[in-house]
């Protein structure tokens, strides 16, 4: 497993896929009004999986900010870590 993931890695993963600078991800955006499309959102829920925050294209697709995926993305990790001990 790689590190865990942080705000600012996650706002730079969606920056790379929105072409843009990290701190220009507007985190109350909706993802898919952002530009996002299925591909990019499973690319991303696959990539996030690897850092120990297990969450899956459908969670991610019902949530309807950035926002809301970092909630869901810290919580999974926190989960992962409690699992750990």
């Amino acid at each position: 497993m790689s590190e865990p993931l942080t705000l600012d890695a996650f706002r730079a993963d969606l920056a790379e896929f929105l072409h843009q600078q990290p701190d220009e991800v507007d985190l109350d955006e909706n993802p898919l009004d952002a530009g996002l499309d299925s591909l990019r959102i499973t690319t991303l829920a696959e990539r996030w999986r690897s850092t120990g925050a297990e969450v899956s294209f459908i969670e991610l697709a019902e949530r309807a900010s950035f926002g809301q995926w970092w909630q869901l993305l810290s919580e999974r990790q926190a989960g992962a870590a409690h699992a750990d001990v």
